[in-house]
């Protein structure tokens, strides 16, 4: 369980004064689009004891760790929304940005994240000779307007892969394991998060995602947990605490 990381970036409502005050939503449209945006409690789902969690502090209307950090490598950079979003859900203009401050904020949030989850993978890997990644999300019953899938029907739980670094063993396991629920694999979301150092270089580190519809626990229109809390977090426990087994 110690070459266990949890991979949390989207969960964080945070959003430091001077960066709000350049956000061009009025109070109640920001909050629409944080409840549209944020994976809201996945660091209390995906949680735990004994399993160490990354997670941004920062909501990714800062900078959003997932993206890769050129547009030219990211394809949400076509809707305005690489690691540094420049339009909202709906296609409205987010904040005004340049290359300088888009920079200032890659510098101060998203290269310190990204050289941490480095080098804790560096230190797995030098401990216990492997790692596993579990990238953690949750996503809206219902496509936002900016998602590239667009399918009406979405399952209970997503699973997310990548060809190089999820063996096949994770995929029938993670695919096994959410088999008493809807479960589509690579869609509507696809691939899984690995840091840039490793990222189709090492196969000791190992990775899949699993987006679980927010719909299970939380009440989508206001925000609040609902009585389903309980019952996901108890079923993301049961696979997080038997995945390393299948990735030797």
């Amino acid at each position: 369980m110690d070459y266990i990381i949890l991979h949390v970036p989207h969960a964080s409502l945070h959003i430091p004064e001077d960066i709000k005050s350049r956000i061009l939503l009025n109070d109640t449209d920001l909050e629409k689009e944080l409840l549209a945006l944020t994976d809201r409690y996945t660091d209390e789902l995906f949680a735990v004891q004994g399993v160490k969690m990354i997670k941004s502090e920062v909501s990714r209307l800062v900078v959003d760790m997932e993206r890769f950090r050129y547009d030219e490598n990211e394809v949400m950079s076509k809707v305005g929304m690489g690691a540094v979003y420049e339009l909202t859900v709906d296609g409205r203009k987010l904040q005004y940005t340049d290359e300088t401050l888009r920079e200032i904020l890659l510098a101060k949030y998203y290269d310190p994240y990204h050289n941490f989850f480095n080098n804790q993978v560096e230190e797995c890997l030098s401990q216990y000779g492997r790692c596993l990644i579990i990238d953690c999300h949750s996503f809206p019953s219902k496509p936002l307007p900016y998602v590239l899938n667009q399918d009406p029907k979405r399952p209970d739980i997503c699973i997310g892969t990548c060809e190089f670094h999820t063996p096949k063993r994770l995929i029938d396991y993670a695919l096994e394991w959410a088999s008493p629920y809807s479960v589509y694999l690579n869609r509507p979301f696809s691939g899984t998060f690995v840091p840039s150092e490793y990222y189709l270089q090492d196969k000791r580190v190992s990775s899949i995602m699993v987006e679980v519809n927010r719909s299970l626990y939380m009440d989508e229109l206001n925000g609040p947990k609902t009585e389903g809390f309980n019952k996901t977090k108890s079923l993301l426990s049961n696979f997080i605490n038997r995945s390393f087994r299948f990735i030797g």
